[in-house]
């Protein structure tokens, strides 16, 4: 079952599957703090790179199907016009200001 974005705990974490959702590339930046970190598949990426390729210029969306650790630790199933539809995980530190400074992606 799916749970709706409104519904996630962790305030950063809706507002990151949010923007993702609705395509808000500037409101999904105001979300990371300054040096923010990420990983897919285990590996460093270049986080401005990646969120272009993966999320802004392939239509990226979320439907998460679970959370846990305090919201900050997601199952979703990921879709973009690249790779199609795939189950992922998606884990998030966010920092004591709310602002997301890493998260990390990738096939669950």
């Amino acid at each position: 079952m799916t749970i709706q974005p409104a519904k996630l705990s962790d305030p950063a974490v809706r507002a990151f599957v949010h923007a993702v959702n609705s395509h808000d590339r500037e409101g999904f930046m105001a979300l990371l703090a300054p040096g923010a970190t990420m990983a897919d598949d285990g590996s460093d990426q270049d986080l401005a790179e990646w969120i272009d390729r993966e999320i802004f210029s392939s239509h990226g969306h979320m439907e998460v199907d679970n959370e846990s650790g305090g919201g900050r630790v997601l199952l979703a199933r990921y879709s973009n016009d690249a790779w199609g539809e795939m189950r992922t995980k998606w884990r998030f530190t966010v920092d004591d200001d709310g602002r997301i400074s890493r998260f990390e992606t990738g096939q669950a």
